[in-house]
């Protein structure tokens, strides 16, 4: 049964077996992972969840505030994704949620479901429209923002799409 969790030192495991699925680099979306995040040592992995956790408190950041959450199905970490509230550069360009899947998980559905999860933690957070970015030949990422209510909002020529969901009680998602 997949939940939505905040991420824990508890799940480190099945993140690090999530991890090592990717394979090398920083491409899962919705993690959080920057170049200077040192994860293979217990220290360092600590070290990476108390910055998440720092991250969404908004008297701490600047900018935006960013929630992450761990979709996991048992002690599985099957992806990640992130809502960040705000309106900097930042969330202007890369959008209010990011999330990515492990490739053995993809096509079943898993991102549309945590998707629609985080807009109800978007909505909770005074969101009344979040904007979602992705690769425009990114096929499975367009459908699953397509159906949870995303609209393109430019021209389908670009090499990047963005797209806008509305929140809005009255917009039919309530």
């Amino acid at each position: 049964m997949l939940r939505l969790v905040e991420p824990t030192a508890e799940l480190r495991a099945g993140w690090l077996e999530a991890h090592l699925e990717w394979g090398p680099g920083l491409h899962e979306d919705g993690f959080g992972i920057r170049p200077s995040d040192e994860l293979a040592s217990e220290t360092g992995f600590s070290a990476w969840l108390e910055r998440l956790e720092r991250e969404g408190h908004p008297a701490i950041t600047e900018g935006y505030q960013c929630h992450y959450r761990w979709i996991v199905d048992g002690d599985s970490v099957v992806g990640g994704i992130a809502l960040r509230v705000g309106d900097d550069e930042y969330v202007r360009q890369s959008g209010h949620i990011g999330y990515g899947v492990r490739p053995s998980a993809r096509g079943k559905g898993v991102a549309s479901w945590a998707l629609g999860e985080i807009l109800r933690l978007a909505r909770a957070n005074g969101l009344e429209r979040a904007l979602l970015v992705c690769e425009t030949d990114n096929e499975p990422s367009v459908a699953t923002i397509t159906r949870n209510g995303g609209v393109r909002e430019d021209a389908p020529l670009r090499a990047m799409s963005r797209y806008w969901i509305d929140l809005r009680e009255d917009a039919g998602r309530g």
